[in-house]
């Protein structure tokens, strides 16, 4: 029961910050999109800070419950770029990019939280450690998993705009097969998390550059 209720715990404290991570993924997209010149993102209301914009259920209740999720799909119209495929991998970057940067911003705010706060009620404290520590790890996790050169992600895009002759020799295949290389990639990292390990890689350097920073207070 303790345990059940922690993990309940924990899943609550995560809402706020998986609700930022999407919200910095679908906004980020939109809002590069727009500023290269396709107004798609703004007629359909994405180019919003709102998270209703950007959640998709399925998505959001996955990420809750095994760690792994996706925002609500965004369309594009790459013919609106001036710059062509160089403006299409800037789009798809974006997602994981901002991903990273409120990763950072919510270390950032961790570290300074814990230097400048130990006085509050440590009930408090605690609860509010927690979410900061839950929008730091996940939007780092987001970012890496987005990455992945999976259909529906943000590396799925790239490679497409980096390789686009090996991307249309295997994407009818990706596509066919995707639910169950999605489950594939969830079993192995089970096994072995890969996706954690790169993501545990990328917090701790935040927190080491950060708390060198701040190494005077």
């Amino acid at each position: 029961m303790g345990s059940f209720r922690g993990i309940l715990l924990n899943i609550i404290l995560s809402i706020p910050a998986v609700m930022i991570a999407f919200t910095a993924q679908g906004y980020g997209k939109a809002f590069v999109a727009d500023k290269l010149g396709d107004r798609t993102p703004r007629f359909q209301g994405r180019l919003t800070l709102n998270p209703v914009a950007h959640l998709d259920p399925l998505g959001f209740l996955m990420i809750l419950l095994f760690g792994f999720g996706w925002t609500k799909p965004l369309e594009t119209n790459p013919s609106a770029f001036k710059r062509g495929y160089k403006d299409s991998i800037k789009v798809s970057i974006a997602p994981p990019l901002a991903n990273l940067i409120v990763g950072f911003l919510g270390a950032l705010i961790y570290v300074l939280f814990n230097k400048l706060f130990m006085w509050i009620p440590e009930n408090i404290f605690v609860v509010i450690a927690a979410m900061l520590g839950f929008i730091v790890n996940v939007n780092i996790m987001l970012a890496v998993f987005t990455l992945l050169p999976i259909p529906g992600l943000s590396g799925f895009d790239i490679f497409r705009d980096l390789s686009r002759k090996t991307f249309y020799k295997y994407a009818d295949k990706m596509y066919q097969y995707q639910i169950f290389i999605f489950l594939g990639v969830i079993l192995i990292n089970n096994v072995f998390p890969f996706i954690s390990y790169i993501a545990m890689f990328i917090r701790n350097i935040f927190y080491s550059i950060l708390n060198l920073l701040f190494s005077f207070i």
